[in-house]
């Protein structure tokens, strides 16, 4: 697993926070509520599913104030659309003692396991799928995101047998974690070494008789590459 927590019974919690991204005056990036809770809710969504687990329930932890609440839960609903998937029950709650100048949110996601991760010696091939963008790319390049969707619809027929969402360390670091291998060599079309931002890119590892499905259904941004010591 990747960042997941294992809390036992086959039970799976993922997160991801955002700071400093919204609709307040201070904020460093300014975007709609909605659009903040729907990249921390796709990081957490991918997170369960790189873990083998789907959705059960979800916590919105909002530091913006009572006015974000509703948008927020908005920008998960549509994550979970876009994925073809029903929405979670969703709780959490909202900090309204204090007026915070700059908008703060996180998402927490509860699973469960629902597929078994392939053996750490298993035989894959390596793909990423999306392209690793950050702060303006995200909203201006939204056709180069990895789309939940295909993901979604490559694990239910069995094509991927271990995925890993790329986050601010970039591919190369996320493959050298992934695998152990501090000096892993990694050769790709893409920049391996910029921030994945929020999980715009994935790795996805599949078996040799999986690949011809794959690139038929993922089509575009889907790029083999080779990792060597």
């Amino acid at each position: 697993m990747r960042n997941a927590i294992d809390l036992g019974s086959g039970f799976i919690a993922t997160t991801d926070n955002s700071g400093g991204i919204g609709e307040k005056t201070d904020d460093i990036v300014h975007v709609t509520d909605e659009i903040t809770a729907q990249f921390a809710t796709r990081v957490a969504l991918l997170e369960q599913w790189a873990a083998g687990a789907e959705p059960i329930s979800i916590l919105i932890h909002n530091f913006s104030g009572k006015g974000s609440w509703p948008k927020y839960v908005g920008g998960v609903t549509k994550v979970f659309e876009e994925a073809g998937l029903g929405v979670p029950s969703i709780s959490g709650s909202t900090e309204t003692n204090m007026s915070l100048l700059q908008s703060a949110l996180a998402v927490t996601i509860i699973g469960r396991q629902s597929a078994l991760q392939a053996p750490e010696n298993s035989e894959l091939h390596w793909f990423t799928y999306g392209v690793p963008l950050v702060g303006e790319e995200v909203l201006t390049r939204s056709r180069d995101i990895a789309s939940l969707r295909k993901i979604k619809a490559a694990l239910d027929v069995g094509i991927i047998q271990k995925m890993w969402p790329i986050g601010s360390g970039g591919i190369k670091w996320e493959a050298q974690k992934m695998l152990g291998e501090s000096q892993l060599t990694i050769e790709s079309p893409l920049n391996v070494t910029t921030s994945g931002g929020p999980a715009t890119v994935v790795l996805l590892g599949m078996a040799s008789p999986d690949i011809k499905t794959a690139k038929e259904l993922f089509n575009t941004n889907f790029h083999e590459i080779k990792m060597y010591d």
